[in-house]
Order: structure tokens, then sequence, then C-alpha cells
């Protein structure tokens, strides 16, 4: 017997199938090789750059940044001389203050000199009366207030040239420096003074009033005295 032998496909069939074959497995090809391109991506991401949750109590507000201080401005030499000028021309009212306060206590030991004299001269003050020891008790109070005003006081001055280091401590500041602190020393020196000033003051008002009401006297007991005479 004679075996029949298939015949082999023809060339264009073999192509027809290859390219079917290739179309119904290319999409799943590819599905394949992205999942796997995906899972390669993800085990290379380090794990600081991917995302997670993270709750808002976690995150810290930011600090609110200190307020800053403004500096203050630099003084200029110019305020510096003008606040000079004006504090020596307060010590220098100052000082007419204290010679006017001397010119009122010399008049008062004149005047109260003058009352004494009169009242020895009519002998009203040895007459023994009232009214005599009222004058001489006004005079004792009037000369002892005038001589508690012109007791010495210890007057304050600035630079104190008694200090050694007085050149050394200065000339070694700058300008700015030495002004500044002859401020402040003449302000305490004007302080000073000041309360020296306010002691006579008012010592020399008390030792007027005194004069005043010791003249007042003097004149009811002369005027008393003439009408006894008259009488």
């Amino acid at each position: 017997m004679v075996k029949a032998v298939a015949q082999p496909a023809s060339i264009e069939e073999v192509a027809e199938d290859i390219v079917e074959g290739s179309a119904a497995e290319g999409p799943a090809e590819d599905v394949e090789a992205e999942s796997m391109a995906l899972k390669n991506a993800a085990e290379d991401t380090p794990a600081d750059i991917l995302p997670t949750d993270v709750s808002p109590t976690d995150v810290s507000p930011p600090s609110p940044a200190a307020p800053t201080q403004p500096e203050p401005a630099p003084i200029q030499r110019e305020t510096l001389d003008l606040a000079a000028r004006d504090v020596r021309m307060v010590l220098r009212e100052q000082n007419e203050q204290n010679q006017m306060l001397t010119t009122k206590l010399n008049i008062l030991f004149v005047a109260n000199g003058a009352l004494l004299t009169s009242l020895s001269i009519s002998r009203l003050l040895v007459s023994g009366s009232p009214f005599s020891l009222a004058e001489a008790f006004g005079f004792l109070l009037s000369f002892t207030l005038l001589v508690r005003a012109f007791l010495p006081r210890q007057v304050a001055v600035t630079p104190n040239l008694e200090d050694r280091k007085f050149l050394e401590t200065y000339l070694a500041l700058s300008y700015r420096d030495y002004q500044l602190q002859m401020l402040v020393n003449l302000a305490e020196t004007y302080n000073a003074n000041k309360q020296r000033l306010e002691d006579v003051s008012q010592s020399l008002k008390y030792a007027a009033y005194t004069t005043w009401v010791t003249a007042a006297i003097m004149l009811v007991h002369t005027l008393m005295t003439y009408f006894q005479v008259s009488q």
C-alpha cells in the first residue's frame, strides 16, 4: 500500500498564522511588562520619599519670631554741646540765687540791729513789761535763724580737683563719654546745692516773719508807753 503524505502548507498560510498569534499574545505580554516595571520602581524608591500618613497633631506649628528691640539712636555731638551749655546756665542761675539770698541775709541783719538799737535807746527793752519779754524773745529767735542761715555749708563743685586721678580718669574718655559724665556730675552738683539753698531760704523766711512780728510788738509797745506818759 502506498501511504499518503500530507502536503505542506503554503508560505502565505504560515505567514498569516504567525501574524494572528503575535496579535493575540501582544497585549498580554505588554500588561505583564508594565506590571513588572511598576513593581521594580516601587522597590527602588527610597523609604523617605514614599508618602506617609501624618496626623495634624504631629506637625509642630512654627514658633513666632522674638520681637527685635530697636537700637537707640546715637547722641549727636551738637546735642551734647547744647545740653552741657544749658546745664551750666542753670548752675549760673543757681549761683545768682545764692547771691540774692546772701543779700537778704545782710538786710535782715541790718534791720534787726536797727530795731535792737532803737529799743536800747528808748529803754523799752528793760521796762519789764510783757511787751519787753516778747520783744526780747523775738530778737533772740530772729538772730538765731539768721545765724543758722549764715553758717557755712559744704558747697558741691565739679570736677573735683582734689582727686588726683581726675586727669587719668577723664582724659582717657572719648568726647561723647566725657560730655555725658560731666552732665551727670553737674546734675548731681545742682541737686546737692539746691538742698543747701532751700535750707538757707527757709531760715531767712522764718527770720523775716519773726522780725516783722517783733517790729509790730515794738510799735504797739511804743504807742502804749506814749499814751501812758501823756495821761
